[in-house]
């Protein structure tokens, strides 16, 4: 197999991405008992994923109510007519309290992720984000709670 040619994942890769996602420090030696192969096999399907960009990269949850006074809000933007998605992701992410800026179906055009600190920095952004691209309207949710789901839901 070349170097430019990727070999397909099978089950076992897909088992070992369930089990980073929950836990990206867990040891290739625990890794490998729970998938049933030893531990040089599951480093180099590690390897191969972490260079393919399958594994993009390793990050940290953190508590951020822990940290300090924090708010955490997403605001949907609509806008008009045939919108440049790549000037608005532009725009949006260069603004400090967005976290991440997801293109969207429906009726938002694209939907922000918010962390500040108090009520007056949310308006303060929200204000900044109308008038950022020209968006026709925004909606924003305040967050009460948020705990993983799915695949990096601890067990």
């Amino acid at each position: 197999m070349s170097v430019n040619q990727s070999r397909p994942m099978d089950q076992v890769d897909r088992e070992i991405l369930d089990i980073l996602r929950l836990n990206g420090r867990r040891t290739v030696k625990d890794i490998a008992s729970e998938v049933g192969l030893s531990a040089a096999p599951v480093k180099r399907r590690i390897e191969r994923l972490e260079n393919e960009g399958i594994i993009a990269g390793y990050t940290v949850r953190v508590d951020e109510g822990r940290v300090g006074d924090s708010l955490e809000a997403f605001t949907e933007l609509q806008y008009a007519g045939d919108v440049d998605q790549e000037e608005i992701f532009s725009i949006l992410s260069r603004i400090e309290e967005v976290e991440s800026v997801y293109a969207m179906a429906g009726n938002a055009d694209a939907l922000v992720h918010l962390r500040v600190d108090h009520v007056d920095d949310l308006k303060r952004v929200i204000t900044k984000l109308r008038s950022s691209g020209n968006p026709l309207s925004t909606r924003t949710l305040i967050v009460l709670e948020s705990r993983p789901g799915g695949r990096r839901a601890s067990k």
